[in-house]
């Protein structure tokens, strides 16, 4: 069989939460979020992030997440700013739009939005009332293409978004790999002071599902609960996600599981740039995009599974490699074998 590094997510979960799982089976839990292990992983993500009068809701996705937080935030006639490369663009079968809300899209080659790139589109939406109101910026981090924000990055971003009264929010289904990037220098606290809302993802980081969306602009608060609920998010054993979210902020397990897959994943660049392989993006994540030769593409296609990102000419094409918390050596180590063959 061979090993897929098409994404984060064909593993089940880390044992921690199946045990537990396992262990609180058969009690008798409260169903739609209110059972103590979702009141307690609330209570540990509001103590990492350091913000108690933040809410946290847990839900099953991150297309999920996307839809409620952006159904929920936006009046009718507002619409959503998003990097070419955006989830919520290309992904997610137009659910934004299918809630009546236009996704502007801003071309970007690394999939990061700046101030400077958001500008042209606030010129272009003067001519009230007959054009959609710009009113949210949706960002991801790390993004779609392995790329991560900085700290005043970030805050450059916070302040625009701020002083032009956008809504800044922030897609984390692989937050912890953003964070644990041995380039980064954004925490997780400063995420929670510098976003209007952004979740915490599981599915691709050692859950079985479910993200955790986070809001610290209390405007924003009030009544989230019935969006969730109206939008079919709100499970009756909420304690599924409960159990999940609590393992995963416990010791930091959410993070030492995204350093792993980062890890996992340098080991292969570092060997590709030995043997002069360019990228497609700068990355320091568990997302590398290596430029190869399509012969090589070829045979190491009879080994792995990974999809084939963007043709470059007639002889190369970029190539998606993703780890994983559970991505072992051997994996790792005989990819690198054959790439140093072949190369």
């Amino acid at each position: 069989m061979k090993f897929s590094f098409k994404n984060d997510y064909s593993e089940g979960c880390h044992p921690h939460i199946l045990q537990t799982l396992l262990q609180c089976n058969l009690e008798q839990q409260a169903g739609y979020g209110e059972d103590k292990y979702s009141l307690r992983a609330k209570e540990l993500i509001k103590e990492k992030i350091k913000k108690t009068d933040s809410d946290v809701y847990l839900v099953s996705g991150g297309t999920q997440a996307n839809l409620i937080v952006i159904s929920s935030v936006l009046k009718p006639y507002q619409c959503v700013i998003s990097a070419s490369t955006g989830h919520i663009l290309n992904n997610e079968t137009g659910a934004i739009e299918a809630t009546g809300h236009k996704v502007l899209s801003i071309e970007k080659e690394d999939g990061k939005l700046t101030p400077s790139d958001i500008i042209p589109v606030l010129e272009n939406h003067k001519n009230i009332p007959h054009q959609v109101m710009p009113k949210l910026v949706y960002i991801s981090n790390s993004t779609e293409l392995g790329t991560i924000y900085q700290d005043q990055e970030l805050e450059e971003l916070s302040d625009f978004c701020k002083e032009n009264k956008l809504y800044l929010f922030m897609d984390g289904a692989r937050l912890g790999h953003g964070l644990t990037s041995e380039t980064s220098d954004l925490s997780l606290e400063r995420v929670a002071e510098l976003t209007d809302i952004f979740y915490l993802g599981g599915t691709k980081n050692g859950a079985l599902i479910g993200e955790a969306i986070v809001i610290n602009n209390q405007a924003l608060q009030e009544d989230f609960a019935f969006n969730i609920k109206q939008k079919g998010a709100l499970l009756a054993k909420g304690r599924l996600l409960g159990v999940q979210f609590m393992e995963l902020m416990k010791d930091d397990l959410y993070f030492n599981l995204a350093k792993h897959a980062n890890r996992q994943a340098m080991k292969i660049k570092n060997a590709m740039v030995k043997k002069g392989v360019r990228f497609l993006s700068d990355t320091y994540t568990n997302q590398i995009f290596p430029i190869i030769n399509n012969k090589v593409i070829k045979i190491l296609s009879e080994y792995f599974e990974f999809f084939v990102w963007k043709k470059i000419d007639e002889e190369s094409s970029a190539i998606r490699l993703i780890t994983s918390w559970s991505t072992g050596d051997e994996a790792v180590n005989r990819f690198i074998e054959i790439i140093e063959r072949e190369l």
